[in-house]
């Protein structure tokens, strides 16, 4: 179970880093400002890797076969508050890193980097208080 847990989290980094990457690149083609650039990148990765990151924990990680919509909503909107607080450890190193290095590849490497600790927070966070895995 590790080994697939580390899997999709490398599937929704990717999926995160990647189009955060694209869309830098468009961005600054386009003349947009670093900040400007940080936030919208920041913005679109984050909810592209989470809306992945769902279904695959969901289904194959805490094994969860809820199909209803209360019970989908509910663990949506409990796996999303989670992973607020993984999305600021997430953000934090990565506007670090931009800063202190303000290319793309600083941006991906304090990405990867915040990721990395939160998805190991967010793990016991989701199996604690959206799934409900006995200890």
């Amino acid at each position: 179970m590790i080994a697939t847990y580390v899997v999709f989290c490398v599937i929704a980094m990717a999926t995160n880093l990647g189009t955060q990457s694209a869309l830098n690149w468009l961005l600054a083609k386009q003349g947009f400002a670093d900040q400007f650039r940080l936030v919208a990148v920041l913005a679109s990765g984050t909810l592209a890797g989470l809306l992945i990151k769902y279904v695959l924990d969901k289904r194959y990680i805490f094994e969860d076969r809820s199909r209803d919509l209360n019970s989908h909503a509910r663990k949506f909107s409990m796996y999303t508050a989670m992973g607020l607080v993984t999305t600021a450890i997430f953000w934090i190193f990565e506007a670090v890193a931009f800063f202190i290095v303000p290319t793309t590849a600083g941006l991906m490497v304090g990405g990867a980097l915040g990721l990395t600790i939160g998805y190991v927070v967010k793990y016991h966070l989701d199996r604690r208080f959206v799934f409900q895995v006995a200890a």
